[in-house]
């Protein structure tokens, strides 16, 4: 097992590298039979642990969407970006140690490449499963992970590695946000009817208003409504 203080260094470095949280979890959580995404242990076949890294998105980045939208995807992918050096920095650091480090892509598309499964819409694994069972959050009916300190306002990045890194001790939210039941703003205002109130949400209609509509530029409607931030 990897020292705890190791744990403690790692963090530290993600934190003032710029991280705004950082989370851990073990490959257990994506056997689970409520998981149907896929699993990063088909990449690294001996991970042992996964380390989630966010930034909050700066609130004016949303202020002026929808016309802002050029705005709000540089502002997004400035953000992908940094997480993409601080979680090289942390690879890095990591491998000093002795151990294996790979970085996840952020998102399914990005820069001109496509990451995720063309037909499925899936990424390699779900960050957003990983961090609420990291205690990072948990889920909005925009099926976004709703953190505590920066609602769904984030960018996230992962590593995946052999470090058997220290799991926090946590104590796990209600998967869906309890304040939602009671708003339904993102159902309401998404302009593809990806969403709806029985808490689906139609992948394809989100790719299809993103990459045919807007042209690639990101929506961010459902979360410039989201009033938990």
């Amino acid at each position: 097992m990897v020292e705890s203080d190791i744990t403690h260094d790692m963090k530290d470095m993600a934190l003032g590298l710029g991280a705004d949280f950082v989370g851990i979890v073990g490959p257990a959580i994506f056997e689970n039979p409520d998981y149907a995404g896929n699993k990063p242990q088909d990449v690294m076949p001996d991970l042992k642990s996964v380390v989630i890294i966010g930034v909050s998105v700066p609130n004016g980045a949303f202020d002026t969407l929808p016309k802002g939208r050029a705005e709000y995807t540089n502002t997004l992918m400035a953000g992908t970006a940094t997480l993409r050096i601080i979680a090289f920095q942390i690879a890095k650091f990591i491998e000093r140690k002795g151990y294996k480090a790979t970085i996840a892509p952020s998102e399914g598309s990005e820069f001109g490449y496509w990451y995720a499964d063309r037909e499925t819409l899936k990424a390699d694994f779900s960050f957003k499963y990983a961090s609420y069972y990291a205690g990072l959050g948990n889920f909005g009916m925009n099926h976004l992970l709703i953190t505590k300190d920066f609602g769904a306002r984030v960018r996230m990045t992962a590593i995946l590695t052999d470090a058997p890194f220290a799991e926090d001790e946590r104590t796990l939210l209600p998967l869906v946000n309890d304040a939602c039941s009671s708003c339904m703003k993102c159902v309401e205002i998404c302009p593809a009817g990806a969403l709806t109130k029985e808490g689906t949400i139609h992948r394809e209609k989100c790719a299809e208003y993103m990459f045919n509509v807007l042209g690639g530029l990101r929506c961010g409607m459902c979360l410039k409504v989201c009033p938990l931030y």
